[in-house]
């Protein structure tokens, strides 16, 4: 007889997805069981060393506002810090962290560890466990052992008959070192769920003690670091420089000459890979005009000498990978530890999904690269809102639901369900229509109060977020309780035109040139708000008087959005918009602009584009006539 063991919900894979998911669904109030194959690979990066960054940032910002593990574990892992597009506005800039992986790992598995009502099991799952009607009600493992639960959330990565490709040759794996799951992709085929197979791949890893390394240029963190979790200030280990070398035309012409050798060009793969992290291999044919690529040389770890060469990524067999990587600057005497590999995996239909994450099985939740994604963040978030909804489902609670005006996680989610993949699914700034109000530094202000009221955000996350708007609510109150008239403002040094109108102080912030100096001499009591106060109400400040045009932008597509879009309208070489997009909508022609923002890829900004030149259209036809 089998034994049997009883939990609430089971969470399968011990990924990105999988930590978030089940210190999520435990969160909740949930006994819940995370089962990995390898407790020790819990929380393992598998491909770059490194968290956040453009879109991704804002994504790693929401899952820490809803009391999630992403951010803490990077921040305590982190060796070097970057905001990227610092100098852009805040709505576009995109906290990252190149991270030790070694330090990652053992922060997420340090706050599993600590998760009350939660259990980790080591051992793989084989099956699912159907009850009446067809619903999952919990798995088996390859020793028999069998979990009931009254939801399961699927996390399986790569690991979905994945297959390992290095040129000609071929293995099962789910990633270098880690067996496939064979049996459990084997019963997922007989549930009638639409899949298909989609790639990825990581570049050689370099010894870093054969790097020449003062022949090549350096790129250090930022002074003043700016954190993943609103929890942290500081950096809390040593920080590190990466390095920074560039293909040529020498290794443009190695790639080119051994492209047949690929696994990919070879045609040994049939998934589609991610367009917008390309490996060499596409470069040197996609960008033929380019004589060299920036390669971004990343440390592995504090205590590990393993360099990971950002942006050559291959399935070129291991003796070309050695013969391009030493045509490069600095890498000409590097030995390689581990050859690049591409990654083969099935994923499922996410247009099939709830908004919830369950799937069209009752009581089965998918979650991460199983969806057709790309990334540690877009998965982490994924696990994070699929483990909620499990538990609020099996706790007979509302459903955690999410808009695309209040997140990047609603606008991935609507994404995902609304158009499908075809191809791995990343996240930009680019996608969200309000991304002014979407903002990586105001995530915890617009997601907190949702996850405190849902059970999902704890006392203590619950308790630091209070103390927060406090400050906030008292720094605006004081800022907005006086107005001052031009001539004071302009006496203080604020540039203000002498139009006669009386301005807050909160406006004068969202001011040109104004500084905290400009503030406090109007209101020296300013000078007693906190440094993270300030920013944060310089930042609601400055976009205040931005939104209402970014809500006319939206309400302008959704008025316009059966439009239509002539039918000699060229697409391809129109001013603003993507050659990628210009392609999928020449192959599709769209009726409307509603057909056309259904398109994989789309953005509001090339929506606009298209609006105004269908409009030009009618006005250049009104006038023929």
């Amino acid at each position: 007889m089998f034994h049997v063991k009883h939990f609430d919900v089971v969470v399968i894979g011990g990924g990105h997805a999988g930590a978030e998911a089940a210190a999520a669904s435990a969160r909740m109030g949930a006994r819940t069981a995370l089962v990995s194959m390898r407790k020790d690979r819990i929380g393992v990066m598998s491909c770059n060393p490194a968290i956040g960054g453009l879109g991704k940032g804002h994504l790693v910002r929401e899952v820490d506002a809803l009391d999630g593990i992403m951010g803490l574990a990077a921040d305590s892992a982190g060796i070097q810090f970057r905001l990227l597009n610092r100098r852009k506005g805040p709505a576009v800039q995109g906290p990252r962290t190149q991270a030790d992986r070694k330090l990652y790992r053992e922060a997420v598995q340090a706050l599993l560890s600590r998760q009350s009502g939660l259990e980790i099991i080591e051992g793989e799952v084989v099956d699912l466990i159907e009850g009446p009607g067809g619903r999952v009600e919990g798995v088996e493992l390859l020793d028999g052992t069998r979990l009931s639960a009254g939801a399961v959330v699927l996390t399986a990565g790569t690991f979905l008959n994945g297959i390992i490709h290095i040129g000609d040759q071929r293995k099962s794996g789910g990633r270098e070192g880690d067996v496939a799951s064979i049996r459990l992709g084997q019963r997922l085929g007989t549930l009638g769920l639409a899949r298909g197979r989609l790639k990825t791949g990581t570049p050689p890893r370099l010894d870093g003690r054969t790097i020449e390394w003062d022949a090549l240029e350096t790129q250090p963190g930022d002074e003043e670091p700016v954190m993943l979790s609103f929890r942290n200030r500081q950096p809390l280990v040593r920080q590190v420089s990466c390095g920074i070398t560039h293909t040529n035309e020498r290794t443009h012409d190695i790639v080119r000459a051994n492209l047949g050798r690929s696994a990919m060009y070879g045609g040994h793969i049939e998934g589609v890979g991610p367009r917008y992290c390309p490996s060499i291999e596409d470069k040197v044919v996609r960008f033929a005009d380019k004589t060299g690529h920036q390669i971004f040389l990343e440390p592995e770890g504090l205590d590990d000498d393993t360099v990971y060469p950002n942006g050559i990524s291959t399935s070129l067999p291991a003796e070309v990978q050695f013969d391009y990587v030493r045509s490069i600057k600095g890498l000409e005497r590097v030995q390689i530890l581990q050859p690049g590999y591409a990654i083969e995996y099935d994923f499922f239909d996410p247009s099939a999904l709830r908004p919830t994450l369950e799937s069209t099985l009752s009581g089965l939740f998918f979650a991460g690269q199983i969806n057709g994604t790309t990334g540690y963040e877009e998965a982490a978030a994924q696990g994070l809102v699929a483990g909620a909804n499990a538990a609020a489902a099996v706790l007979g609670r509302d459903p955690l639901l999410f808009s695309r005006t209040e997140s990047y996680i609603g606008v991935m989610l609507d994404d995902l369900i609304s158009r499908g993949v075809t191809e791995p699914y990343r996240m930009f700034t680019s996608r969200a229509e309000y991304r002014l109000h979407l903002r990586a530094d105001n995530a915890d202000q617009r997601l907190t109060p949702k996850g405190v009221a849902s059970g999902l955000v704890g006392p203590e996350r619950a308790q630091v977020y209070a103390e927060k708007m406090d400050r906030l609510s008292a720094g605006r109150a004081m800022l907005s309780s006086r107005t001052w008239g031009p001539q004071d403002l302009l006496a203080a040094g604020v540039a203000v035109s002498r139009d006669g109108a009386r301005r807050n102080l909160l406006q004068v912030l969202a001011g040109a040139d104004v500084t905290w100096d400009h503030i406090c001499r109007l209101e020296p009591q300013a000078a007693s708000i906190d440094a993270d106060t300030r920013s944060q109400v310089w930042r609601d400040a400055l976009y205040a008087q931005y939104l209402h045009r970014q809500d006319a932008e939206a309400d302008t597509l959704l008025r316009n959005e059966h439009v239509l879009i002539p039918t000699d309208l060229e697409f391809p070489g129109l001013p603003g918009l993507s050659n990628e997009l210009a392609a999928k909508l020449e192959r599709r022609r769209p009726a409307n602009l509603a057909e056309a923002e259904r398109i994989e890829g789309m953005t509001p900004a090339a929506l606009l584009l298209i609006l105004a030149h269908c409009r030009k259209s009618v006005q250049s036809r009104a006038a023929a006539r």
